[in-house]
Order: structure tokens, then sequence, then C-alpha cells
């Protein structure tokens, strides 16, 4: 992607190397971000992990906390960089649509930590991955997740990694849209198999949202270059279900899918970087159809 000279969000918080990060425990940051990466793309949603811990306490970053000294690598300070770009971005082309609807955006912010963070959906570690609270509006992600989508999945390129951060973004515009908090409540008294296909419908939502994005990024920037949307396409479909489920196992179980199939997943993102509107949803799709 060419971003020479794109202007970074200043709705970032840079929570990395927080001594909070200690509660994580669990074989280092290595091992840590590889289950990070199972547990994103496979049969754990860690949206609705993270969600369903809203009931616990709220426990706030403790400000006495002491920082660690930390030194991050070049490699990570650049995907920081890289992330409060995109970022920036999606608050560029999400606001002006929003104003086409009539309604107001307001962006989310970013969150980087390592290890672990505290949200206002409860405690998580980083083996739920990148994910999205409702409750706070914010974005969280620790950064070695995309070192290991390179390392472990072969999901690599800067527009992968901005499909990505798109991805989650499109999660808080169906919040904003009302859309995430009508699909929970339905979860909820759902069983696990139903849930699971609403679950679908809306990271195929989220996936149509941030090729959205990327039509209208493309349209204001030019920032695309040769194979970056082939980059996208690829990690939409290393990340559908089937696919690392087979790889996983040798099988999959289609009613354990939380996220779609890599068909799905590709589709959906293609679609809405064609497309580039509001004007359909995964919601008014029959299940044939998705």
């Amino acid at each position: 992607m060419r971003l020479d000279g794109r202007r970074e969000s200043n709705n970032v918080e840079d929570r990395r190397g927080m001594g909070g990060g200690k509660k994580a425990g669990i074989g280092g940051i290595g091992g840590i971000i590889l289950v990070a990466v199972i547990a994103y793309f496979t049969g754990q949603n860690p949206l609705e992990a993270v969600l369903h811990q809203v009931g616990n306490q709220y426990a706030m970053q403790d400000p006495a906390t002491e920082q660690v000294q930390q030194q991050f690598s070049p490699e990570e300070e650049e995907l920081a960089k890289f992330s409060r770009q995109i970022l920036a971005g999606t608050e560029d082309v999400w606001t002006e649509l929003f104003q086409e609807m009539g309604r107001t955006y307001t962006p989310p912010k970013l969150v980087l930590f390592t290890n672990s963070v505290n949200s206002a959906c409860g405690s998580a570690s980083s083996a739920v991955g990148p994910f999205y609270c409702s409750a706070d509006q914010k974005l969280y992600i620790d950064l070695s997740f995309f070192l290991q989508m390179k390392r472990n999945l072969g999901a690599d390129g800067d527009f992968a990694y901005a499909y990505v951060i798109a991805h989650e973004v499109g999660h808080h515009v169906e919040n904003l849209l009302g859309i995430l908090g009508e699909a929970h409540s339905q979860m909820n008294g759902m069983s696990k198999t139903e849930a699971n296909k609403v679950s679908v419908r809306l990271e195929l939502l989220a996936d149509y949202y941030a090729g959205v994005w990327a039509h209208h990024d493309q349209a204001r920037y030019g920032s695309l270059e040769e194979g970056d949307f082939e980059e996208a396409i690829d990690c939409a479909e290393k990340i559908g279900d089937n696919y690392l489920q087979e790889k996983a196992h040798g099988h999959s179980q289609p009613d354990s899918f939380t996220h779609g199939t890599s068909e799905q997943r590709m589709r959906w993102f293609k679609l809405g970087f064609d497309r580039g509107d509001m004007s359909i949803s995964t919601f008014n799709q029959l299940e044939s159809e998705l």
C-alpha cells in the first residue's frame, strides 16, 4: 500500500508494555499469540467470547501500574504507525458515508496492547486475538498477531493486515447502526448452532464493510499497489472456518462455523470492494445466498 504522507489517527491508546501484561502468563508472548491466531480464525469467536464477559466487573487499568520499560522492534513500530494510518483512513471514509446516510460517525479508539488488556467487556489476553468491544467502542490489537499471521498462516502483506483492522472497524459500524446489539440479543435466546449462524452473518457483514472501506480508500487516495487486493483475498481464504478446520483436523464441521467459509469471506469482502455502498446486508439474505 502507498501510505506516504497519509495522516495517523489520534484515536489511539498505546498500552504496550504495561505491567498488566504479566497476567497473561502462559508460555510467553509467542505462545500466546499463536493461540490468538488459532482462536481468532477458528471455532472460537473472539468477539462473542469477549462480549460474554460484559457481566464481569469492569477492571480498569490501574493508573498506578508501573509501565514496563520496553524497547519495541522497528518492525513492530512500523506496524504501529501503519495501524494508525489505516485507522485514520477508516475515519475519513466512514465519516463521509455516515453523512450520506444522515448520521454522525463516532470513530472508535484503537488500543495497542501487549499480552493482556482490560476493557469495558472485561479482561482479555492476546489469546482472543484482535477484538472490538461495543461497551467502550474500542478496538484492541496486540501487534504481534500480525507477525504470527505471516509466520503461521502465510497470510502476509500490508493490505492483509489492513483488512483485519478494517474488519474490526466493520463491527464498530455494525454497532453504530444497531445491528450488533440486535444480533447479540437474538443470539442469547438461541441454541449454539443457531447462534453460530448469526455470528457468521455478523462476521461476513464486517468483511463486506471492510471491502466498502477499501473501495472508498482506493478512490480517495489510490493507495493500492499491484498485488494488494490479492493479499486481502488470500487472507480471507486462509481465515475461512472450513480452511482452518481442515488444516488443523483434516475435516470441517459446518455447524461450528462462526466466521464463514473461505468462499463466503472472499466473496463478501470482494462484493463490498466492488460496490462500495451500504445497500445490502448479510441479514437481508437467505442462508443459501450467504
